[in-house]
């Protein structure tokens, strides 16, 4: 049964099948495009377009979360050119999208223009498959893109239809009969286009959590009852000291730092959270902080904070109030945050939490840190 709202004009089974077969992202990314830049004034769009779209669209969770967008041991041509940018300009992760886009409208970078031409060579036609009732496609057809483009364009009743090949010029328009269906159910098909592309990335990135939550840059995030709850500790322990640089934290503007970074997890979880100073904080980034120099540090302070949360009742009544925000895994609760242990106890159930997830952040390309304290000079 499809997922998406009834035509009685349309025959929706045909686009309700436009990611059966998905081996690269591209369909999600160039269906997005589209949707994204359709208005009832705006249904012609340029290949370079509807690219610089998908470019964008694929920025941050590329730059920021390391998403693998393609298969395993494949070039993925759109990762790659996200990959490129980064590299070249040095655009922060959260750069602004319309500094993005205008970018790419203006550059003449020679990599860059390939990386688009490989883009259009097989989506602007692939995508349509489910639409082609009435003509056949030679294998051999599908690496003749002007030629294709012609007898795609035989078919009735198409998604969008193709204008003059141009390469990058070349332009679609979109069906005027699937205009105003697009338009009015904009969201319902951002929704389904999500969800698809969220079990697309989960299959291309098995040990990454949080794919949903990194489909696009977070608006906001709220651990302000984290950094009060430490507050509160630090308060009753004057002696605590930040596990980086040892750095006495009474009377600090404290920061929450995630150990293992949030760019990886996506989530603000306690058994990951201690206090910083927001110097360290920034100096660390999303880095990784080299396990045999912090762990058992953060795994002392977390006890700490473990002791205090049974045996004080002013910590006790703050660990009730954030723990139902900031846990939200009952085996890990049960596991670690149950009445009796010892400190070795809690050390070994905290790295048997915290370790694989460590590992699966290394493995997926995030750097090994170390705190340098700045002299001045």
């Amino acid at each position: 049964m499809s997922l998406l709202p009834y035509d009685e004009e349309l025959n929706i089974g045909y686009l309700s099948r436009l990611f059966d077969d998905t081996s690269n992202c591209y369909k999600f990314f160039w269906f997005q495009a589209i949707l994204g830049r359709l208005s009832e004034d705006k249904t012609r769009f340029s290949y370079d377009e509807l690219i610089n779209e998908m470019i964008a669209d694929a920025w941050y969770m590329v730059i920021e979360y390391h998403l693998r967008l393609g298969p395993t041991g494949v070039t993925d041509n759109l990762e790659e050119a996200v990959k490129y940018i980064g590299q070249t300009k040095h655009f922060a992760a959260s750069e602004k999208r319309e500094v993005i886009i205008s970018y790419l409208e203006n550059s003449d970078d020679r990599l860059l223009i390939n990386y688009k031409k490989e883009l259009i060579k097989n989506v602007p036609y692939r995508i349509q498959s489910p639409f082609l009732d009435e003509i056949r496609i030679d294998k051999r057809e599908w690496y003749r893109p002007e030629e294709l483009s012609h007898k795609i364009n035989q078919q009735r009743r198409l998604l969008y239809y193709y204008e003059a090949f141009m390469q990058l010029a070349t332009s679609i328009r979109i069906n005027e009969d699937w205009v105003p269906y697009l338009i009015c159910n904009r969201e319902i098909l951002q929704g389904w286009l999500q969800l698809n592309l969220i079990h697309y990335l989960q299959k291309r990135n098995p040990s990454v959590p949080g794919i949903a939550d990194k489909l696009i840059m977070p608006q906001s995030r709220d651990i302000e009852r984290v950094r009060k709850y430490w507050k509160l500790i630090i308060d009753i322990k004057p002696e605590i000291k930040d596990i980086y640089g040892h750095v006495d934290l009474v009377g600090e503007s404290i920061s929450v730092d995630h150990f293992v970074p949030w760019q990886y997890v996506a989530h603000d979880e306690l058994w990951n959270l201690h206090p910083t100073t927001k110097s360290i904080n920034s100096s660390k980034s999303n880095g990784l902080p080299d396990w045999d120099m912090y762990f058992e540090p953060l795994y002392k302070l977390e006890f700490l904070s473990y002791t205090l949360s049974k045996d004080n009742d002013k910590v006790a009544d703050a660990f009730s109030k954030v723990s139902k925000y900031h846990i939200n895994n009952d085996e890990v609760n049960q596991a670690l945050y149950c009445d009796g242990l010892s400190e070795d106890e809690f050390g070994i159930r905290l790295h048997n939490i915290i370790r694989p997830v460590y590992d699966a952040a290394r493995n997926n390309g995030f750097k090994e840190w170390r705190y340098e304290e700045k002299v001045c000079q």
